[in-house]
């Protein structure tokens, strides 16, 4: 399949083809099969959630999972998108953008770290990679404690 010579990207957009422009754009934000996988087991575990919202109102980012009563935020992060030391793996084609974007990510999710934690919350991130069953069971027995220590007057 050939690339269209007369194709350009539209304004604002750094993608080098119409094809990597597809591929892009077909990429989920939200509702990634690991996302979905643990969601299904936290939810087996008896916890209710929010799904991709935003913890603190005034801050314009959004996590995974949220349990709002006892200010647990979970994030599931894509090995490339975010990062990951053991699989990403710098792009090829206009690498100088797309590595530049993946430490943008990074700072932004330190950011959102520090601002959450500062707030009060506890921020549980996971690799895409990790198995499924250990990250709801982290997740599951974090929700707990909180949920404990806010009953016992604790928090």
């Amino acid at each position: 399949m050939s690339e269209d010579p007369q194709w350009e990207a539209p304004p604002g957009s750094w993608a080098s083809s119409a094809a990597r422009r597809r591929n892009m754009q077909a990429i989920r934000s939200r509702d990634t099969k690991p996302e979905q996988l643990i969601r299904r087991l936290v939810h087996a575990r008896g916890l209710r959630y929010r799904v991709a919202a935003r913890p603190l109102p005034d801050l314009r980012r959004t996590a995974d999972m949220v349990f709002r009563p006892v200010k647990v935020a979970v994030f599931i992060d894509g090995c490339y998108w975010h990062g990951c030391p053991e699989h990403y793996v710098p792009p090829r084609t206009n690498s100088g953008y797309w590595s530049e974007k993946v430490l943008r990510n990074v700072a932004r999710d330190r950011d959102t770290d520090r601002l959450l934690e500062e707030a009060g919350w506890l921020v549980l991130r996971f690799w895409e990679h990790e198995p499924s069953d250990a990250c709801a069971d982290k997740i599951a027995a974090a929700v707990n404690r909180r949920r404990h220590a806010t009953d016992a007057g604790l928090n």
